[in-house]
């Protein structure tokens, strides 16, 4: 049965179409999205309110896989997803999966592939911040374009994260990362195996919703990062670090008012949603769901249509 993969930028209400597509097929639900894998965090992650029942996580009696099961001080990635992600296909070879999440990355290594590269090692990491201290983004960025001139022209000098991932292979394996990539990256998925579906919707009503759930969800992500806090949790965790939980930091430790912390949270959100817009455009093969207002957001009507359009892939292999 070919997996439905439900795709678009946050807040663009891909959770509650997933659920009426698992209510309407008897399906179950997989999460690929990076934050709401934690437990203790669901206001700021948007992860659905739900309870464990029979060994899975359910909301509104739907099985909903890959969500609220990691410690918040542990951390989770692509190759994690895809092994996990593997599992549950595996243990529900007749159900309808239906993929849904934001994050891209994780999506393109379950469905495309992933390069198989070295992990960082705290030595590694430990003398390129040292690196990076001493000579500042530019210098940095001046050290990858020595040893792999191929990624510094792709690589904006900016781009400290990326800039570091570089010379990290770099230095694990003496070979350039651009020769370690296969390729996988610009693949799209094979639409004989999974069928794509991206909620497009148009950036200002977009932008109107993000402003709208910050404003609800800042109140209770404060109690759910000061809960943490109080229990002795560093600041600094993993989880934490999710998108609007350091502004709820800085907004208990009193650096940040309420207006400033929720003005920064839309504001990184949009930024995200750009990123995700701009990833997930990438898959031309996907079906497009036109969004032009909060009217044309029908789930019921939506998961029809899509469910048609499956079908109609089915039969043409």
């Amino acid at each position: 049965m070919k997996p439905i993969v439900l795709c678009g930028p946050t807040a663009s209400g891909k959770t509650e179409l997933a659920l009426e597509l698992a209510r309407q097929t008897g399906g179950m639900i997989v999460s690929a999205d990076s934050r709401q894998v934690y437990t203790r965090l669901t206001a700021g992650t948007a992860k659905p309110q739900g309870q464990w029942h029979n060994g899975y996580y359910q909301v509104e009696g739907v099985p909903y896989g890959l969500v609220d099961f990691l410690p918040v001080t542990e951390t989770f990635n692509a190759g994690a997803f895809r092994k996990r992600a593997a599992e549950i296909a595996a243990q529900h070879p007749d159900r309808q999966l239906i993929f849904a999440g934001g994050t891209g990355m994780y999506l393109h290594a379950y469905f495309v592939g992933m390069d198989e590269l070295p992990s960082s090692t705290p030595k590694t990491r430990e003398y390129l911040s040292a690196l990076l201290k001493e000579k500042g983004k530019q210098g940095l960025h001046a050290e990858l374009e020595k040893k792999d001139p191929a990624s510094a022209a792709q690589i904006p000098a900016g781009n400290v994260q990326r800039t570091m991932r570089a010379l990290e292979l770099f230095l694990l394996t003496g070979r350039p990362a651009s020769e370690l990539k296969s390729g996988h990256f610009f693949k799209l998925p094979d639409p004989k195996t999974s069928f794509w579906v991206y909620l497009d919707w148009d950036k200002e009503i977009l932008n109107e919703r993000i402003a709208r759930r910050t404003e609800s969800i800042f109140d209770p992500m404060c109690q759910e990062t000061r809960q943490l806090l109080q229990e002795g949790f560093a600041a600094d965790i993993p989880a934490l670090k999710s998108l609007g939980y350091p502004q709820a930091v800085q907004y208990l430790s009193g650096k940040l008012s309420r207006q400033e912390a929720t003005k920064q949270i839309a504001l990184l959100t949009r930024q995200y949603a750009k990123r995700q817009r701009t990833w997930f455009n990438r898959y031309t093969n996907a079906l497009r769901l036109p969004l032009h207002t909060p009217a044309d957001f029908q789930p019921r009507s939506l998961a029809r249509q899509i469910l048609v359009q499956l079908a109609a892939s089915q039969q043409a292999g």
